[in-house]
């Protein structure tokens, strides 16, 4: 299915039996219980809130960001458990969303994608464009989900890519930096042990995927700028901080017909904290 849903669509399909199980993913790099506090004070009917670092993300590896990154990836089936727990069951739609332009809700539409959960897509423009289609909020807390088994495993249909194969052949992937400017260029590093970007990489900051409006911007217009890499999707690797807003350019250049690329879950985070590893900056 399409991995964006709007306003309106999502408001129509809220009469279905079972209805789309909603994931309020909000959240704050910078105060992780923001995200929390916010579904607290009025989220969309029903959603259940789902944290980054809980239940996006495995427990960080005893060698830190080295090893896996700040936000690594659970196993599969870790995941595919925790899915469970939700309620989700093959074929029912999932709709993830946020109040920061989706990147925290195209980490889980990527990690549901990943499982093997084809029905799965974010609400474009998140809980603003909610409320400007005159969906309201609520501040009610959902009631407990009926757990389902562990989500049946497919086929893992969402590519990854390690360090390791990043260094052994320079240059025969395009890797693509999601990040702010400042950040790619090392200019300022708020979060990891380097400042700078990986050898080769370019840039596309994932915010720029978006409209004045928060919303994503058309296909035509996304296909356009991805197509500005030079490189069938398929050669394409995303990274970011951690693995996190990645995802959005993975989500937008699926919007844009250009599926298939692959997400590097360490990203900067784990690249950075080795220090063999080789930096580049640029001015």
């Amino acid at each position: 299915m399409h991995p964006l849903i709007t306003a309106t669509a999502l408001r129509q399909r809220l009469g279905e039996a079972p209805p789309p199980l909603l994931l309020d993913c909000s959240f704050d790099l910078m105060d992780p219980a923001a995200g929390e506090r916010a579904h607290a004070a009025g989220h969309l009917p029903g959603a259940l809130y789902v944290h980054l670092d809980r239940d996006l993300s495995g427990p960080k590896s005893p060698r830190g960001s080295i090893d896996g990154g700040r936000h690594p990836l659970p196993s599969r089936e870790v995941f595919a458990e925790r899915a469970g727990r939700w309620g989700l069951r093959p074929g029912r739609l999932v709709v993830a969303y946020d109040a920061q332009g989706g990147c925290y809700a195209a980490r889980a539409w990527w990690m549901l994608r990943w499982i093997g959960h084809a029905e799965v897509a974010v609400l474009d423009g998140g809980i603003a464009a909610w409320q400007a289609a005159g969906g309201a909020l609520e501040t009610i807390a959902p009631a407990a989900p009926e757990a389902a088994p562990p989500y049946p495993l497919g086929g893992a249909s969402m590519p990854t890519v390690d360090a390791a194969t990043l260094l052994s052949a320079p240059g025969a992937r395009v890797v693509v930096d999601a990040r702010a400017g400042e950040r790619y260029r090392g200019e300022v590093e708020p979060l990891d042990a380097q400042a700078g970007h990986i050898p080769g990489a370019r840039h596309r900051f994932f915010k720029d995927n978006l409209g004045p409006d928060g919303r994503f911007l058309p296909a035509d217009a996304l296909r356009q700028r991805f197509a500005s890499l030079g490189a069938d999707a398929a050669r394409v690797v995303h990274q970011c901080g951690s693995g996190v807003t990645a995802c959005h350019n993975l989500l937008a250049m699926e919007a844009a017909g250009l599926g298939g690329s692959a997400l590097y879950p360490g990203s900067w985070s784990e690249w950075s904290a080795d220090p063999t590893r080789p930096v580049a900056q640029s001015a």
